[in-house]
């Protein structure tokens, strides 16, 4: 009974616009935000500012990954990871996605405006543009840089949910989008590095594709570098303490051991290897920084 019901819902229309909304790719903007909102503050977040933030910030993040898959479905058709997609595989429509992403970005931005704050609002309403147009419209189809430029965007999220709680940009908060502006290109390119066929049947200039695969491994393990350095940030601002300053070290030293193979003994397999770690990586680092924010020595 029970899988029949889930066969059923995985064909339904429902399905269909959730899968739009790319909820692997929100659940970690959703979780980067959400530890901004607790680091914001010395005790806890009240619960209406975390619940309404927690909502818009979900439902404007899914409205800016329909409109990325609308304007992309010609990509998204000739990629195997992700053609089966509901646009290039015929089960939406490109009305339905625009009325969807529409709806889903006004409630969201709605929620943020009336019950957290207007700049949190703004600053949302600033990341949907960057990524559902800057990104996906000018930047990716025009330069290898495109992971670079556009991950502002994409590191936004614990600077909304700083926001939504202080009412302001700080310090502390920026730290937190340098981390992940830093990790987004290593990121993205072990990926890009292992698809770089289907980038080039695409005609997407991603980096592999423009430079070459050797110019490609050096960036990963230059700005994994950097990326260890970022992480430092917080300890030496004291904005964090040895808790997670030694999971900042072992997390980074593992990230270095994976960019480092890269460089010197590239596979695909070990791309794919360090693209997955790359995920828990960034999620395991914000968990520290909350468990170091409650119980630090």
């Amino acid at each position: 009974m029970f899988s029949s019901l889930a066969r059923h819902y995985a064909t339904s229309r429902a399905y269909q616009f959730y899968q739009l909304t790319k909820p692997r790719v929100v659940s970690l903007i959703v979780f980067t935000a959400v530890i901004g909102m607790f680091l914001a503050t010395p005790g806890m977040v009240p619960p209406h500012v975390l619940i309404a933030a927690t909502l818009g910030i979900a439902l404007t993040a899914g409205a800016a990954a329909a409109v990325n898959c609308l304007v992309e479905q010609k990509i998204d058709a000739v990629m195997a990871r992700t053609r089966r997609r509901p646009l290039p595989s015929g089960r939406l429509t490109s009305f339905q996605t625009l009325i969807f992403a529409g709806a889903v970005g006004g409630i969201g931005l709605a929620i943020l405006y009336h019950w957290v704050s207007a700049l949190t609002m703004w600053l949302t309403l600033a990341t949907f543009v960057g990524y559902a147009i800057v990104y996906t419209v000018i930047l990716k189809p025009m330069t290898p840089q495109n992971i670079v430029i556009g991950g502002a965007s994409g590191a936004m999220p614990p600077v909304l949910g700083w926001t939504a709680v202080t009412g302001e940009i700080s310090a502390d908060a920026l730290l937190l989008f340098l981390i992940i502006f830093a990790w987004t290109p290593p990121h993205f390119w072990a990926l890009a590095l292992y698809r770089k066929h289907e980038y080039a049947r695409a005609g997407i200039p991603m980096l592999p594709v423009t430079h070459g695969d050797k110019f490609t491994r050096l960036h990963v393990l230059l700005y994994t570098i950097i990326l260890f350095a970022c992480t430092m940030a917080p300890f030496a601002t004291r904005m964090s303490g040895l808790i997670y300053l030694a999971s900042a070290i072992v997390l980074g030293v593992v990230f270095l051991h994976y960019a480092v193979r890269i460089w010197v003994a590239y596979s695909d397999r070990l791309a794919r290897e360090t693209f997955r770690y790359s995920i828990f990586y960034l999620t395991a680092l914000f968990a520290a920084l909350l468990v170091d924010h409650y119980f630090r020595f």
